[in-house]
């Protein structure tokens, strides 16, 4: 089986996570990935966290997959020539610097397009045109300016930034759709474009519920906020701690052994469909009968006594055994799983989420495989490159230097 992006060549100009984890998810669909890296130095990311002295990092690893990597120097005489021949070798630029910075190279869009006027060229930025445009962003600096931070957190305390990484890898998944577009669009017009994903838009996209909800606000308080109706709702949205958000009451609840294990816990939504099954599971059939209990409207102004109702049998009971009871209730829950529990989750090796990989020299490691999963186009996943390991490779075979051009090159610190 062919795999879906076989035969587009991506010239990988990104770094630390936003960009790679765009670029290596085009490599796992098939994509012949060239990441760019500077001689001597590579993606910064190979030296932090390092956790084995003078090897790759697992943030390096984890994000570069199935790439292949050259060292260039663009700013030499020999390494400007390089760079332009593998922008008519490629469809698809793509990068994360500072805004500018290829430009400053040389190579500004305008020239890109004479260069190849089929190039699609991808950029991961900050903030899209307005008074920050010109600011550089990190993760967390993403998450606040984006809506995701003021509307974390538990109820009147601070804002919290969420340990999933929606504004980097979030960004890069975003990036991937903007550039699986404009392959498609070249296919009709025989011309690339620009694509461009802010870090800002993108977590904004992803909080797009809270954006619904703050325009609800305007016109009566937010019931299904734990605020309402014995809290108070200023003018914008608020924080609502482990709420569901969803219309349904949900909560996380304590399970058994949560004394020591920090993740014995598990998230519990009393959907009124399922409610009766919930109430009969934990011993509390007469909330059935009872008016005080037996309505979605009635429930509402004491969601904290029943969450704490509902805590003191989950307590009685580790927390897959209360899922292994309620999902055939139909009562929607989740246990909060540890990194350590998806690590050793079978079903996560079985469908490919998680992989083991054996690397040269940090030897046999864990990451987070494809999780797009084309039913023809398996992704395979390999380890990442070492620095400039593939630089003659593709200086002969995809660019077509003789051995006279590369030692030149060499000589100059081009490559």
């Amino acid at each position: 089986m062919g795999k879906a992006l076989e035969g587009v060549r991506i010239l990988d100009m990104t770094h630390v996570q936003s960009g790679p984890t765009c670029t290596q998810i085009l490599a796992w669909f098939g994509a012949d990935v060239i990441k760019v890296e500077r001689p001597g130095a590579g993606d910064a990311t190979r030296g932090q966290l390092r956790d084995i002295p003078d090897v790759d990092s697992l943030y390096f690893t984890m994000l570069n997959a199935n790439k292949r990597s050259v060292t260039l120097n663009p700013k030499t005489e020999a390494g400007n020539k390089i760079f332009a021949k593998l922008i008519e070798a490629c469809d698809v630029l793509v990068e994360n610097f500072a805004p500018g910075a290829i430009d400053r190279m040389g190579f500004p869009w305008e020239k890109i397009q004479e260069l190849n006027p089929r190039m699609i060229y991808a950029s991961v930025k900050g903030f899209g045109p307005g008074p920050f445009e010109d600011c550089k962003v990190y993760e967390n600096v993403a998450q606040c300016t984006g809506g995701a931070a003021s509307t974390t957190g538990e109820i009147d305390r601070v804002p919290i930034v969420t340990g999933a990484q929606i504004g980097d890898s979030g960004t890069g998944i975003h990036l991937v759709a903007g550039i699986l577009a404009a392959l498609l669009h070249r296919e009709k017009s025989g011309k690339g474009q620009r694509v461009e994903c802010a870090m800002q838009d993108a977590v904004l996209n992803l909080c797009r519920v809270k954006l619904r909800d703050q325009q609800r606000l305007a016109h009566g308080p937010l019931k299904e906020y734990p605020q309402y109706p014995n809290g108070k709702f200023g003018d914008a949205v608020p924080r609502a701690g482990n709420a569901s958000g969803g219309g349904q009451p949900g909560w996380i609840v304590k399970c058994k052994g949560w004394e020591t294990d920090p993740d014995a816990y598990i998230y519990v939504i009393t959907q009124a469909a399922a409610f009766a099954g919930l109430a009969k599971a934990m011993g509390r059939e007469d909330w059935l009968e009872d008016p005080e209990w037996n309505t979605p409207a009635a429930r509402l102004p004491k969601l904290d006594k029943m969450f704490d109702e509902i805590e003191k049998w989950t307590m009685t009971k580790d927390k897959r055994d209360v899922m292994s009871i309620l999902n055939p209730l139909n009562v929607p829950c989740g246990p909060i799983l540890s990194m350590k529990e998806l690590a050793e989750e079978e079903s996560l090796r079985e469908s490919g989420t998680i992989v083991e990989v054996d690397h040269p020299e940090r030897g046999k490691y864990l990451t987070v495989g494809n999780p797009i999963k084309l039913s023809d186009s398996p992704a395979d996943v390999q380890r990442s490159p070492l620095l400039g390991e593939h630089t003659d490779e593709i200086l002969k075979n995809v660019l077509g230097l003789d051995d006279n051009e590369i030692a030149a090159a060499r000589e100059q610190g081009a490559i």
